[in-house]
């Protein structure tokens, strides 16, 4: 079900992204008022890691989950009765209020179910999900916008929500108060629940005062907005500026998101082998880490690529790489800090995150309408390097608290 929650979070969140260039067209909508747009759902999605992140505490998983797919559902639905830029933002900054909310109460609903043995593989499950929604969302959508038009595709894409709702109110239930498990198996879970020990509680101030924090929220601030750059901007520069159609856009514009499906995978397993020769966990990451980087400029080609075969193949090494990037320079948090300080650090990283995603997309509306995507390929070019000179710089050894 969580699986689920987040294939249609992403469908959802990419359903504006693969329609922007048939709707910015029909709205009268500019690059910097698209920029705009996409900010106000960034903005809303990074606040609300920390306030979803207290419902789920204050409400449980059960009830709060349904509240947030209702709410980013509805939010997603209304997008079909947009007339304007002002009207469009206000409802993509809804949906970003509702969105965070599923990744807060899937961290809760596994610590809830599952022993921490079991609990790496069914977070890989979960954030599956994520890649799945991005491939499907292209394909679908530009299917149902050539058959009934941008406005349906919204409506049908919310609707997927309330058919999970559903199921989600008859099958999910905390282990505590399940109607249908069984004694033996409620033990197993509040046993295994209770693995986890209560630790002293860690301040931010304490994490905030730790070189090596500053050095992954910095690597953050500059990578990450790499990747919300090709979820939000991809559909639209490939209609606009290299000449694919709507319906040849939805047909291949899935490749750079499976390719960064594949470089999660391949960056993981990597990384693990260079530890089993016998590298230090923070040694292993940045080995991988560094060709990485090396590759990203390759961005300064992709907008002077002499067709659109070698343009979209010059997009999938790119975001391979990002994500073999993203997958190590994420367990870095794992292998920097002790596990009383995981919980904090990586929400204190994830707002970094959100910061530098927010921030880029701003200026991408501008820089696009002033300059052109030419003068963007150029900076994200260069922003793997920085970070990794920053993290090489800053994140040397493990804390020691």
């Amino acid at each position: 079900m969580l699986f689920l929650s987040t294939v249609i979070n992403y469908i959802d969140r990419q359903t504006l992204s693969v329609l922007a260039p048939v709707i910015t067209s029909e709205l009268g909508i500019s690059a910097i008022e698209y920029g705009n747009i996409l900010t106000g759902f960034l903005a809303a999605y990074t606040v609300m890691y920390v306030g979803s992140g207290f419902l789920v505490d204050r409400f449980g998983t059960r009830l709060s989950l349904s509240v947030f797919i209702v709410w980013w559902s509805l939010a997603n639905m209304a997008h079909a009765f947009s007339r304007g830029p002002w009207s469009l933002g206000i409802l993509r900054f809804l949906l970003g209020m509702g969105e965070s909310g599923n990744f807060m109460a899937a961290f809760k609903v596994v610590s809830e179910w599952y022993p921490a043995k079991e609990r790496a593989l069914v977070h890989g499950v979960i954030q599956g999900g994520a890649a799945i929604g991005a491939i499907i969302a292209p394909p679908a959508i530009t299917w149902i916008n050539a058959r009934y038009g941008w406005q349906p595709a919204f409506l049908v894409t919310g609707s997927l929500g309330f058919v999970w709702l559903a199921l989600w109110l008859a099958l999910y239930h905390p282990p505590e108060s399940h109607p249908r498990i069984t004694v033996e198996e409620r033990e197993y879970v509040l046993a295994g629940a209770a693995q986890t020990p209560v630790l002293h509680k860690i301040s931010a101030q304490q994490i905030l005062s730790y070189s090596q924090t500053w050095g992954l929220l910095l690597g953050r601030f500059f990578s990450d907005p790499v990747w919300w750059f090709y979820l939000f901007w991809l559909p639209k520069y490939l209609v606009e500026q290299r000449g694919f159609t709507m319906v040849e856009m939805g047909m291949l514009a899935w490749l750079p998101y499976l390719s960064a499906d594949l470089g999660a995978i391949f960056g993981g397993w990597m990384s693990g082998r260079l530890l089993a020769a016998g590298r230090s966990p923070i040694a292993a990451r940045m080995a991988v880490m560094i060709p990485c980087a090396l590759m990203m400029p390759l961005s300064f080609a992709i907008h002077h690529a002499p067709s659109r075969t070698v343009t979209i193949a010059l997009i999938c090494a790119v975001t391979f790489s990002h994500m073999v990037w993203k997958t190590n320079q994420n367990t870095l948090t794992n292998d920097v800090f002790p596990k009383q300080m995981v919980g904090t650090a990586s929400g204190i990283l994830a707002f970094g995150t959100g910061l530098g995603g927010t921030l880029f997309t701003w200026m991408t509306g501008f820089v696009v309408q002033r300059f052109g995507y030419s003068s963007i390929f150029m900076v994200m070019g260069v922003l793997h390097p920085l970070s990794y000179l920053i993290i090489r710089r800053m994140v040397t050894r493990p804390v020691s608290p």
